[in-house]
């Protein structure tokens, strides 16, 4: 295989790229379409934070490298995938107060379509008895910068790899590695995700990890609806029982709106292979994601269709476990232990149909996945699922 390699940030070295600019048709006759540009960012905010751009035909993403390697926004064509939060980031990591008192300083600088939350702990805000805060929402993986970022096109394949390195570490408690590795073909609408995260530590510890994946208009709208191959569901807390059976749909924007949340265990095919998709009112547009349920057991279903001022959005967020306090969750056994050295694989592809047929298409697998299988519906919080309902 050949390939052409430009490292952006390495620490190791001290080297740090504020800009660059790739054209495929310069490197792979089989990318002649693609564009990559790395930038740093300017104003309010923002500032220093860099923006990496990759369009492989298809879709055009943008990763930001100091907040845990999240993808920022996603684009086919004019359609942006993602969501218009009032944040209005990206924001500088410097800028969110993630330990202020109550937990939720992650709020801040919340505005991506896809951003990880882990790794130690990825749930609600969690205090000790004296009320002091212990792990805030989401945990601080979003918040830490790589050390190490580099691109790779292969001049065959045509096809873009993006590599970063990011560690999230306490002294004396926790020390976790995570390697991202994200894969884009030439003219294919799909993002391939490979995440390993690694125990450095040398004696046992922990770690949980959750895909927080945010949708709003376009694809969101009133009459828009989620598929899943739902082995059994219950909603996180007595908000979200008001659904009812009408969970999958979504309502028109709603000043006030209180968000509802419902937790699932999906069905796999024989080789645990999942898919879920959100379709957009006329069927003709929809995005759906593809994983492994034995890396991610869990999922959630969050939904927030506010105003459009206050953020009308839907996430869908495959995890190591529901997103309760660490020690609720530790209790159940939903923390996934690492022995000292010990990696652990998380696959995830994301995927934009852009068409009605392509929509029926991935809506037709997860029927088949289903067929057979009566969900198991649980109308009230499920004890041991929800830390809110316990």
């Amino acid at each position: 295989m050949q390939t052409n390699n430009w490292t952006l940030i390495d620490k190791d070295s001290n080297r740090v790229v504020d800009e660059l600019h790739i054209a495929g048709a310069d490197v792979s006759q089989a990318a002649a379409a693609a564009k990559v540009e790395y930038r740093r960012l300017h104003g309010g905010r923002q500032a220093g934070l860099h923006m990496l751009s990759i369009d492989n035909g298809a879709m055009r993403i943008s990763i930001i490298p100091e907040r845990g390697m999240g993808i920022w926004k996603a684009w086919s064509g004019e359609v942006e995938l993602g969501w218009q939060s009032p944040i209005d980031g990206p924001v500088h990591p410097n800028w969110v107060p993630l330990h202020e008192p109550t937990g939720l300083g992650w709020l801040e600088g919340f505005d991506e379509l896809l951003v990880r939350c882990g790794l130690y702990s990825n749930g609600a805000p969690e205090h000790d008895e004296r009320g002091c805060l212990v792990y805030p929402l989401h945990g601080k993986i979003a918040q830490a910068p790589a050390h190490h970022l580099e691109v790779t096109i292969d001049k065959e394949s045509g096809e873009i790899v993006v590599r970063g390195i990011i560690e999230e570490k306490r002294f004396l408690f926790y020390r976790l590695q995570l390697v991202v590795t994200l894969r884009l073909h030439p003219d294919r609408p799909t993002i391939s995700i490979r995440d390993e995260i690694t125990n450095l530590a040398s004696v046992p510890g922990g770690m949980q990890l959750l895909y927080h994946i945010n949708f709003g208009p376009p694809l969101l709208s009133a009459g828009a609806e989620l598929f899943l191959p739902v082995k059994q569901m219950a909603p996180r807390d007595l908000e979200a029982t008001r659904d009812g059976a009408a969970w999958s749909r979504y309502d028109a924007a709603t000043s006030g709106y209180k968000e509802r949340v419902h937790f699932f265990e999906l069905l796999g095919n024989s080789e645990n292979q999942t898919h879920v998709l959100l379709k957009n009112a006329e069927s003709s547009r929809g995005v759906s994601l593809h994983y492994d349920i034995t890396q991610l057991p869990c999922f959630a279903q969050w939904k927030h269709t506010g105003s459009l001022q206050d953020g009308y959005v839907t996430g869908l967020e495959p995890a190591t476990n529901f997103p309760n306090p660490r020690s609720f969750e530790a209790d159940r056994g939903r923390v996934v232990p690492l022995a000292p050295g010990e990696t652990r694989q998380f696959d995830l592809c994301l995927h934009y149909h852009d068409h009605p047929e392509s929509v029926a298409t991935a809506q037709r697998a997860i029927e088949v996945l289903a067929e057979g299988e009566k969900p198991f519906v649980h109308p009230q919080p499920k004890a041991d699922w929800s830390f809110e309902g316990s």
